[in-house]
């Protein structure tokens, strides 16, 4: 029997619950899942370290991305204050390590616990504040954090900030680019895990329905303040967890790397990836990650032409920053992850595509 090559889809059919409740349905897709994991986990072994470090930034900001991604894109709660919340993940395992003496295994799930406590405080409000409110509520607590750790010298050690170590396992030492890959790269798998799988349960349906009508859900028999408190709380543990890394990534925690700026590039990071997907988070991370570099490199290219052009780098850098934003929201507001999903959607049925 010859097969045609150009077969199309017909549809799925689960003969259990088991079947029906799968992340990937298909067989195809989920081996499609783990080459790429694969490729993923060899790809430190045949590229530079200076390309590892990108790849490594990229995934910690990933963490932090789909930390943020939970609270404003599944459950609707606007918040400017994720740079605050890195800071809070970054000192508490600088303070752990350095002044208490803690392991880094001990510090670092220590460090994502104490941020969503902190986060789950400033979320309080978000019962009786919405939409603006709520992001200026957030802002505030930006501000405030910052102060703290800007003038606690005793404590996080002023604007000097503090200096950390690379984590280790016995005698070994995360010290290389690889290493730390790999580490970053576990984390990231647990993260999205189990990002995927808590919208699967009831908590996730929650947050999903408070995001969509809050009203509507509280007469649903949802308590509202619960739910959103338990956002917050959840969100800012994975924001932890990546300020925790990026910390002993960076190995210096100080207040300037955590101010409002990395709050808009975190939210830039949610809205250009797609609000409410978890692989949306992690497409938007990798290309505001990766803009600044790319644009660094074109500069590069066309300065032999434009002797000037060098100059007026950090000035193209806001405004391009700008406009791929402006881009997004007006003409694919879903980002990159609707994109890619308009793309599958196209070859799914190619050559036989039409439209409607």
């Amino acid at each position: 029997m010859v097969r045609n090559p150009f077969v199309m889809q017909c549809g799925e059919f689960h003969v259990d619950y088991k079947q029906d409740m799968a992340i990937w349905k298909i067989a195809r897709v989920r081996w499609r899942i783990f080459m790429i994991v694969a490729l993923f986990a060899l790809f430190p072994m045949v590229a530079t370290d200076y390309v590892v470090g990108l790849a490594t930034l990229c995934g910690i900001a990933a963490i932090g991305a789909i930390g943020l991604n939970i609270l404003t894109g599944f459950t609707g709660q606007i918040s400017i204050g994720v740079g605050a919340f890195l800071g809070v993940g970054g000192y508490t395992s600088a303070i752990l390590t350095t002044k208490l003496g803690l392991s880094f295994w001990v510090a670092f799930p220590l460090a994502g616990l104490i941020t969503a406590l902190v986060g789950a405080l400033f979320g309080i409000p978000s019962l009786r504040l919405k939409g603006l409110y709520l992001a200026i509520a957030t802002l505030a607590a930006q501000v405030i954090i910052l102060f703290v750790i800007s003038r606690w010298d005793s404590l996080t050690g002023g604007t000097a900030g503090l200096v950390l170590n690379r984590p280790q396992i016995g005698s070994f030492t995360f010290m290389s680019e690889t290493s730390y890959y790999y580490l970053m790269f576990v984390v990231l798998l647990i993260t999205i895990v189990f990002s995927l799988n808590l919208f699967r349960t009831r908590v996730g349906r929650a947050f999903i329905a408070i995001r969509d009508r809050d009203i509507a859900a509280e007469v649903m028999g949802i308590d509202l303040f619960k739910y959103k408190v338990l956002a917050f709380f959840v969100s800012s543990f994975f924001v932890g967890i990546a300020g925790a890394l990026l910390g002993h990534y960076t190995m210096i925690v100080s207040p300037e790397l955590y101010s409002i700026s990395v709050s808009i590039e975190y939210l830039a990071m949610i809205l250009v990836g797609g609000l409410g997907s978890v692989f949306g988070s992690l497409y938007g991370a990798v290309f505001i990650t990766l803009m600044p570099v790319v644009l660094r490199s074109v500069v590069d290219v066309l300065s032999g032409t434009f002797p000037g052009l060098e100059g007026v780098l950090v000035g193209m850098k806001e405004v391009v920053f700008g406009v791929v934003i402006i881009l997004f929201l007006v003409y694919e507001p879903d980002g990159l992850n609707k994109i890619w999903s308009n793309i599958k959607n196209y070859f799914r049925l190619w050559p036989f595509s039409y439209t409607k």
